[in-house]
This record gives C-alpha cells, sequence and structure tokens, in this order.
C-alpha cells in the first residue's frame, strides 16, 4: 500500500462496504454509520502516511469508526436529536442485505441493546473478531468485552423469549 493519495484512495475502495456494514450494524442507522465513516476517513486521510505504516490498517480505521459512534452516543445532544426512525430507506446502498436485516426480528433485538453491548456483539459475531481485538477496538479490558457480551446475550436471550411467547 502506498503512502500518497493514490493508496488511501485504494484503501477507501476496498474498505468502504465491509466498513459501512460494520458501522451500520454498531450505529443502528445508515445516517450515522455514514456520519461516522465519513469522519474516521477523513482523520485516516490526514495521518495516512502513519495509518497505512500500521500492520493493520482497515483495523486501524475499524477502531476509528467505531469510536466515533461510541463518542457521539456520549454526549446528551444525540439523545435529543437522534431521529427515533430512519425518514428514507437503506436502498441508497448496494446489495440486499440491509433491507433484510432490518426487518429480521434478532436484528431488531441487536438494535435494542445499549451501544457497548451492540459493539460487542457486532464485533464478535459478525466482524469474528476475539475479545482481545474487540477490546483494543473499544479500548477496554478482555472482562469487560466478556461481561458486555454475556449480558447482550442475557438481553437477546430475554427478546427472543418475549418474542415466541408473543406467538
Amino acid at each position: 500500500m502506498t503512502d500518497g493519495p493514490e493508496g488511501f484512495d485504494e484503501f477507501f475502495r476496498a474498505t468502504w462496504p465491509r466498513l459501512f456494514r460494520t458501522a451500520y450494524a454498531v450505529a443502528g442507522d445508515a445516517g450515522s454509520a455514514e456520519d461516522a465513516l465519513q469522519a474516521a476517513y477523513a482523520r485516516a486521510f490526514a495521518r495516512w502516511g502513519h495509518v497505512s505504516s500500521t500492520d493493520h490498517p482497515e483495523a486501524y480505521v475499524r477502531r476509528m469508526v467505531v469510536n466515533e459512534i461510541l463518542g457521539t452516543r456520549r454526549g446528551g445532544w444525540w439523545k435529543r436529536e437522534r431521529p427515533q426512525a430512519d425518514t428514507e430507506p437503506p436502498g441508497s446502498h448496494d446489495g440486499p442485505e440491509l433491507g433484510l436485516v432490518e426487518r429480521d426480528a434478532v436484528w431488531s433485538a441487536v438494535l435494542g441493546l445499549p451501544v457497548r453491548q451492540r459493539a460487542v456483539v457486532v464485533l464478535r459475531y459478525y466482524e469474528d473478531l476475539s475479545e482481545e481485538q474487540i477490546a483494543d477496538v473499544l479500548g477496554c479490558s478482555r472482562g469487560t468485552v466478556k461481561s458486555q457480551a454475556s449480558a447482550a446475550l442475557t438481553n437477546l436471550r430475554r427478546s427472543a423469549d418475549a418474542l415466541q411467547g408473543d406467538q
């Protein structure tokens, strides 16, 4: 991978689809995912010489994206100004998986998780990262990853039980 703008362009084109899916899964909506990606890619471009020299540039930017999403949720403005539902369907992106995932009951339960629990679930089961890698992305200990995963799975089981009870 080259250090110049051509190298960044190549990196951007190769990683955007994967990182968008991850950001969308963690953020819960397409607009927030795109905002987080835009901010992360802008910072990565500004420091491209450093980012491109890391062992895993995509992992480096993935961490930036997840931190951007988590940091956005920390501010009080997020609760005041976040739309309650997407105003337009995510059909503006290629691939049918977004529409299918949104309609899935399991996905609805994942969206109902607190953002850190959702991040752990997405990074573990969607990105297939290890506990150590997730801890690195989230900037926390492996123990925190384990407890967040346990709490998330408990919440998802409750949602599944409630869904089965409704049928």
